[in-house]
């Protein structure tokens, strides 16, 4: 099983930018997939999840971010729109069977990839 994100980059605020994480082992059919981002001495944080066309987001990224699933390329994605400086991190790709209500806590998570570095300059 692995998680592959990319996408990262540096871009000015007011930018775009699209992260896609490709999946193997069929995690998108059985998972729950979620979007987790680490800034510089702070804690991993839940941005967003996917599972059978529901979804959640974390309140500062709502009507900014979109998570979605593309089930022929085993690939999940997170736009992200009008970026700000504080959504500069390290973003993570992760996979749970947790239940839904529990979907926002990394703790849950089983499989993550590797992290792809978002940076959003003033």
């Amino acid at each position: 099983v692995q998680l592959q994100a990319s996408g990262g980059g540096l871009v000015q605020t007011g930018d775009s930018l699209t992260l896609s994480c490709a999946a193997s082992g069929g995690l998108l059919w059985s998972h729950t997939m979620g979007w987790f981002r680490q800034a510089p001495g702070n804690e991993r944080e839940f941005v967003a999840c996917f599972r059978n066309g529901q979804t959640k987001y974390t309140d500062p990224v709502k009507g900014r971010f979109t998570i979605s699933r593309d089930s022929a390329k085993n690939t999940v994605y997170l736009q992200m729109n009008n970026l700000k400086p504080e959504d500069t991190a390290v973003y993570y790709c992760a996979a749970t069977t947790v239940i839904w209500g529990r979907a926002t806590e990394a703790i849950h998570y089983r499989y993550w990839g590797q992290g792809t570095l978002v940076t959003v300059s003033s």
